[in-house]
């Protein structure tokens, strides 16, 4: 019976007790008003978490993480550059646009990684994921051909993390 209730009210202690240390640590000072506070959220936030929907993740083939790293590396510098020539050129001749790129990735992990790689480049950002995780809408700065950028992405991003996350 007790085990029940304690279950109930304290769903993860380890949360409980990361989230208590955490909001300790990130005040100046240590005061019986933050400590209450500490107590109450770390209360509160694992009643919360205990509801979200929790998918673990699969890991795949990890050979294929330097590649695709070195490919990220590369295209962050090369985007760099050409959104600053972008930016410092012609306003005219900056065309941005949404884009909705089909996925082949059901992994949700693999699906933040890619979001995650898109907004890294800079000239695209992940705005909005469908619910059935089918589409990614992406906003492209310079937007003159939809097709090659899905085609790049789908290549140079999506496949290898459906390998990393199968």
């Amino acid at each position: 019976m007790v085990a029940k209730w304690r279950k109930r009210l304290l769903p993860s202690l380890p949360l409980s007790l990361t989230v208590f240390c955490f909001w300790l640590l990130m005040n100046d000072d240590i005061s019986v008003g933050q400590i209450v506070l500490a107590l109450v959220l770390a209360l509160t936030i694992p009643l919360f978490a205990a509801r979200l929907d929790r998918e673990f993740a699969r890991i795949g083939r990890l050979s294929s993480i330097p590649r695709m790293l070195c490919v990220l590396a590369l295209d962050i510098v090369r985007s760099n550059v050409t959104v600053a020539l972008q930016v410092l050129g012609p306003e005219r001749n900056i065309h941005p646009g949404f884009i909705w790129v089909p996925l082949d990735i059901g992994n949700i992990h693999g699906i933040a990684a890619l979001t995650s790689i898109i907004t890294l480049t800079p000239g695209t950002v992940s705005s909005a994921l469908s619910d059935d995780r089918r589409y990614l809408l992406v906003h492209v700065l310079n937007l003159d051909d939809a097709d090659e950028v899905i085609r790049q992405i789908k290549t140079r991003y999506e496949a290898p993390l459906m390998e990393i996350f199968p």
